[in-house]
Parts: structure tokens; C-alpha cells; sequence
């Protein structure tokens, strides 16, 4: 019997072992985009998004914890418009060539049931590393039908301050410090 307990142990802390890593996801460039929204003199919205991203995240639905990190090319920034592109990289804003990317590390994943409905991490911006909080306003797996693989993702927003990380230009004349950042985001398990 005492043989037998110590097998159920055993077999118990190796399922429970197992079910507790982190599966690994790489994030689909083609299903994920980070976009900012920032009002224009309080009269319309100007938006813009970053083309070029990658990442990989770690996620463990049963554990309830996650793991993510996300570079950003500035330099793939894109408005719609060159000339407010050219803007956007030059020093006043995201200083592109002495900062080519933008990351977002997190290891602090938080669940409304088994659904992620927020990370918390750092972004770091011009050099410089502040806490973000992003919350999931939705959130989903699935299985890919052509993929033949599980992915999941979501969007996810916040609004930061840009002067928090030096990028104060126009803000004496009313060009707001407050940015939306939208992000949705896919990722396929590994």
C-alpha cells in the first residue's frame, strides 16, 4: 500500500509538472500591430502603427501565468502619410536612428478566469524603461484550421504619457502628452 501511495505521488508531481510549463507562442507579424492614437488640438485622432514587430510569448492557461517580449522597429512607423512619417522618426519624436527599436518585456500575466485580461511589463522607448500596464478588452484561443496548430491573442490598450520617456515635442503647444497605444496580437504555439 505504502509502495503504492508513493506511485500516485510520483505520477501526480510529474502530470503536475507537465501541465505547468509554459507553452511557447511566436507572435504572427501578419495578426498583431501596434497602433497609437493621439488627439490633433483636441479637434480629430491621428493614428499611426509600427509594421515591423516580432516576439514570443509564454503562456500556461492552467497556471495562470504568461511570459512576453516584443521588439518594435521605429523606424517602420507608418501614418499614412510620408511626410508625418519622416517627422515621426527625426529626434522630436521616436529618434529612430539612435533608437531603432522599442521593446515590451513582461513576465506578469493576470486572468479573469482562464481568459488573460492583463500584463503588466516594461516598455522601453528612447532609452528609457517605464512599467505599462495593458488591459485584454478581449481575448481568445483557438485552433487554426490551416495552420494545424493553437494560437491565441488579443487586443489589448493603454494610454501612457510620452513626456515619461523624453518625447515631450509640442507639448507648450498643445499637442497632447497623453498617447492610446492599441495592440492586437496573435500568437502561434510552438
Amino acid at each position: 500500500m505504502r509502495h503504492l501511495s508513493l506511485a500516485c505521488a510520483v505520477t501526480a508531481s510529474v502530470f503536475a509538472s507537465v501541465s505547468a510549463q509554459a507553452a511557447t507562442y511566436n507572435i504572427d507579424p501578419t495578426h498583431t500591430f501596434v497602433t497609437f492614437e493621439v488627439t490633433h488640438f483636441g479637434t480629430s485622432t491621428n493614428r499611426g502603427r509600427f509594421d515591423k514587430k516580432e516576439g514570443v510569448v509564454q503562456f500556461d492557461r492552467a497556471a495562470k501565468t504568461g511570459k512576453v517580449n516584443l521588439t518594435i522597429q521605429a523606424d517602420s512607423i507608418n501614418t499614412g502619410t510620408e511626410a508625418f512619417n519622416a517627422h515621426l522618426k527625426k529626434p522630436d519624436f521616436f529618434d529612430a536612428a539612435k533608437f531603432p527599436t522599442m521593446t515590451f518585456n513582461s513576465d506578469k500575466f493576470s486572468f479573469s478566469g482562464d481568459k488573460v485580461s492583463e500584463v503588466t511589463g516594461q516598455l522601453t522607448m528612447l532609452g528609457k524603461t517605464m512599467p505599462v500596464v495593458l488591459k485584454a478588452t478581449n481575448f481568445n484561443c483557438y485552433d487554426h484550421p490551416m495552420l494545424k496548430r493553437e494560437v491565441c491573442g488579443g487586443d489589448f490598450e493603454t494610454t501612457i504619457l510620452r513626456s515619461q520617456w523624453g518625447m515631450n515635442w509640442g507639448i507648450d503647444f498643445g499637442i497632447p502628452d497623453k498617447v492610446k497605444l492599441l495592440i492586437q496580437v496573435e500568437g502561434v504555439k510552438q
